[in-house]
């Protein structure tokens, strides 16, 4: 199996054959954000046999990038999410992109390979103050290795449980700004996760690409530093962890499972 980190959360996770896309944004720049670090990912990137949205958050479910999937693609998403968010429907029917809405769970063929919803501790809606409250998620990619993706979550109690055995953790350690508020991992929460789920290896994401405009030089560290900090604790706290620091495009075949 193998692991590419395209920038922020989008990962494409290929395993037994089966090509897997991960929160897709592949804007060069949105809202207040413009990407500071990587080349915008190739075409290529685009292609998948599965999509999949954690939560409804316009950086991890940007409509957008969703318009550049080839016409047909199979989206997993959130329960209620195609009665949050009207672009995703307008989408579907012009893209004619194949929906499945998941929640904690429940699992999903996608050819060789399972999809299993797993929970997240986030806040799910649209919008901060957006009317429609839906789950947030990560997900568990299971072919030849157990892949937890888990898109943006805190720490939560039955963290392990919930998600089970993992062979490779793909982990949020930072965001796109100098707060990252409730119900975020930073470096230090991730590394803290790896002694959870005792994952044989780990990837750092979510961190590094994305910075608002015009705050160039308001906390650069918070910008750059979150990998090499998550490397730094990794080793601190899951000495048996392989940590895999990727920069933008770059591909990783962890160790698959025991």
């Amino acid at each position: 199996m193998e692991v590419t980190w395209w920038g922020h959360a989008t990962c494409t996770i290929e395993d037994t054959g089966v090509r897997v896309l991960t929160d897709p944004l592949f804007a060069r720049r949105f809202a207040h954000l413009r990407r500071r670090r990587g080349e915008l990912p190739p075409p290529e990137a685009a292609v998948a046999d599965a999509v999949l949205i954690s939560h409804l958050h316009s950086d991890h479910l940007h409509l957008p990038s969703l318009a550049r999937l080839a016409p047909g693609s199979r989206l997993i998403v959130p329960r209620g999410a195609v009665g949050a968010v009207p672009g995703l429907r307008l989408l579907r029917r012009l893209r004619g992109l194949r929906v499945t809405e998941v929640g904690p769970g429940d699992v999903v063929r996608v050819g060789e390979i399972l999809v299993r919803a797993v929970p997240a501790l986030h806040d799910g809606r649209r919008l901060p103050l957006g009317p429609h409250r839906v789950p947030a998620l990560g997900y568990v990619v299971e072919g030849e290795a157990r892949t937890y993706f888990a898109g943006d979550t805190g720490l939560f109690g039955d963290m392990a449980e919930a998600v089970g055995p993992v062979d490779v953790a793909l982990l949020p350690v930072g965001g796109w700004g100098p707060n990252l508020g409730h119900h975020h991992l930073d470096a230090t929460r991730a590394a803290q996760v790896l002694t959870m789920l005792e994952p044989r290896s780990a990837v750092p994401v979510h961190y590094g690409t994305y910075w608002p405009i015009g705050m160039d030089g308001v906390r650069p560290h918070e910008f750059h530093s979150p990998g090499d900090e998550f490397v730094r604790q990794a080793a601190r706290v899951a000495p048996d962890v392989a940590v895999h620091r990727l920069g933008h495009g770059e591909h990783v075949r962890p160790v698959a499972r025991r």
